[in-house]
């Protein structure tokens, strides 16, 4: 199955006759098409789950643990490369000798960057913060203080576009793995799904990223609460995107104990209950809400954290996060 098979413009006609935010305090339904495909290499991110919607503007992102998650669950997040054949891949050297610098730092948060000797795409975006531009660079981390060290909470690949993120660690647990990548932006295909990045600005008093896509406009992606239950992100656009995906779930499936993520819940719109599905065999769904994770643990990634989509809206700000009560009737939302 090829990624990203929902052509722009069939998207456009598809989606133009969805209805807008409507009146609905859970947001706008968007489309979710599943564009995985089968693999048995275990470092490829073959799971796909893209969003499209004409209106959208705005929407939340939250990871969570997994709800087996306990101390002293053995945890393996040592690579697989059973099967895997990447001699395919593309390769551009880095612009400047690989290693490792501060970019940000205070006593309750710091931001670290990378440069790689090797990278799949070149190394065009830049990173600015402050008034002090990086360029080259293939990897940020965000890193936070907790009462018995630091975790990274957060990682962002300016160079591809693609997200990591995860909650600190419940003690006494002192890390947890990564796993589910996700992508915010016009969503494009370059030998793999992609948001083309021209800069990335970092305000640390916000902490808050914006994007400058390449092809024009931006996003940004503010960090809203980072505890030991949740890592949640408010995504917002200067304006919808209307000819591509807005944004994309990635993950890796190969077997049922060997991926990191299995399923797929959905809360579409207008049903009674929401649908559950393996995470291959689901196809696409009218949804308000998106759920990526896993309900028995794998032997990859075993900690890493499941994924919500929801509170899509058609305004500057997600319509309404979840763990918000309703407002008193008559308010406006």
């Amino acid at each position: 199955m090829p990624l990203l098979r929902l052509s722009a413009l069939v998207a456009a006609v598809l989606l133009a006759a969805m209805p807008a935010a409507g009146a609905s305090l859970d947001g706008i339904a968007v489309e979710v098409v599943n564009e995985s495909e089968p693999v048995l290499c275990a470092e490829k991110d073959n799971v796909a789950l893209s969003f499209a919607h004409p209106a959208v503007r705005a929407f939340r992102i939250e990871a969570a643990h997994p709800v087996y998650l306990a101390p002293g669950m053995r945890d393996n997040w040592e690579a697989d490369w059973t099967a895997c054949d990447m001699s395919g891949d593309p390769v551009f050297t880095s612009p400047a000798p690989p290693g490792r610098e501060t970019l940000y730092e205070q006593p309750d948060m710091w931001v670290i960057g990378w440069r790689y000797g090797t990278f799949w795409r070149p190394a065009t975006a830049t990173v600015r913060i402050g008034d002090t531009v990086h360029e080259g660079l293939h990897l940020l981390q965000v890193w936070q203080l907790r009462t018995d060290g630091a975790e990274e909470v957060l990682v962002f690949y300016p160079q591809d576009g693609y997200w990591r993120a995860r909650p600190l660690a419940p003690r006494p647990m002192r890390n947890t793995a990564y796993g589910s990548s996700f992508l915010v932006g016009p969503v494009e295909f370059d030998g793999r799904p992609v948001v083309n990045v021209r800069e990335v600005t970092f305000d640390p008093a916000a902490r808050r990223f914006t994007l400058d896509f390449t092809r024009g406009g931006s996003g940004t992606v503010t960090m809203v609460e980072v505890d030991e239950n949740r890592i949640a992100l408010d995504v917002a656009f200067q304006a919808p995107i209307t000819d591509a995906p807005f944004a994309m779930l990635r993950s890796m499936y190969v077997t049922e104990f060997n991926n990191d993520a299995a399923r797929v819940a959905v809360r579409e719109a207008g049903a009674t209950a929401w649908r559950e599905d393996a995470v291959m065999a689901f196809d696409r769904a009218t949804a308000t809400d998106i759920w990526l994770g896993r309900l028995a643990p794998s032997q990859h990634n075993k900690s890493a954290p499941d994924f919500v989509f929801n509170s899509f809206s058609d305004g500057p700000t997600p319509k309404r996060p979840k763990n918000e009560p309703p407002p008193s009737p008559g308010a406006v939302n």
